[in-house]
């Protein structure tokens, strides 16, 4: 087994999500020991939600799965890069193809992405 070191940032480590293809980073997510083997087993990203404190099945609610290629991990063995397919286009809760859909302008945020779905018809929260 892989030994990360998730005992330096209090059990979770950053994971970042990259477009397998085009090294674009979809996402920026946690993971703890339980979602790393998980991740490991099924070949998805399998994340820790640090909001409803339980793991969570990038993909379980929207479809939206990210399939995992190739895992990189730093020198330090805490912070890892899942280079993945997403499947359905789309890694952002909000719709857009990457959670990075805004830049900043002057002293605003500019909307550079466009939806690839609408999160109201998609959660049914």
């Amino acid at each position: 087994m892989i030994e990360l070191d998730f005992k330096k940032s209090g059990g979770l480590i950053p994971a970042i999500a990259q477009d397998w293809k085009t090294g674009e980073v979809l996402m920026l997510a946690y993971i703890n020991e339980e979602s790393w083997k998980e991740t490991l087993r099924t070949g998805h990203g399998v994340y820790w939600s640090r909001s409803r404190s339980k793991l969570w099945h990038k993909g379980e609610e929207s479809g939206n799965v990210q399939i995992v290629k190739e895992i990189l991990v730093d020198c330090d063995a805490d912070t890892v890069i899942f280079k993945v397919e997403q499947v359905g286009g789309a890694a952002c809760h909000e719709g857009y193809h990457t959670c990075f859909f805004r830049k900043v302008v002057g002293d605003a945020l500019e909307v550079v992405g466009e939806r690839v779905f609408d999160p109201k018809k998609v959660y049914k929260k």
